[in-house]
């Protein structure tokens, strides 16, 4: 075998492996005082997000399952990106999924997740990250970004009457 077949072979190899390595994610919960319902009505409000929402704002489409939509998402002042992404499923009251991401590079599946504890609701916001670029990027930024929307939505639902 020729020496560039050697190298060709070895690239391929190395791009396999970061592919199935690459794997990370982003979490972060928050408990709220008020129902689910309560809480995925203002969730789901994206006309509403200018309002009370810092981290997310819908660009273009309809939050509905099977719709392409994009989203302005702010992680920080230096971190502003717009996000497509296609609305997997929706349970009301319980869960929102989207993926989205470039196939092998990068890729992922976000969830807003809601649990009744009692009287109150456990909301877990959850991405899971795959791909070869993975293996070179840091997600604790979207995780602190995660961070800020759950509190400003907290705030949002136990102030809104």
């Amino acid at each position: 075998m020729k020496k560039s077949m050697y190298i060709a072979i070895g690239v391929i190899a190395i791009m396999l492996i970061l592919t199935v390595t690459g794997r990370k994610s982003a979490h972060h919960e928050i408990t709220i005082k008020a129902s689910p319902e309560k809480v995925w009505k203002v969730l789901t409000d994206m006309n509403d997000y200018s309002n009370w929402n810092p981290v997310m704002k819908l660009l273009e489409g309809e939050v509905k399952e099977g719709n392409e939509v994009k989203y302005r998402f702010t992680q920080d002042a230096d971190n502003i990106s717009e996000i497509g992404a296609t609305v997997v499923q929706i349970t009301p009251n319980r869960l929102l999924n989207q993926k989205g991401g470039i196939p092998l590079v990068l890729t992922f599946n976000h969830k807003y997740i809601l649990e009744p504890t009692g009287s109150s609701t456990k909301v877990t916001i959850h991405e899971d990250y795959k791909g070869i670029g993975v293996n070179f990027w840091n997600p604790k930024g979207v995780e602190e970004a995660y961070g800020k929307l759950n509190m400003a939505l907290k705030v949002r639902v136990e102030t809104k009457k």
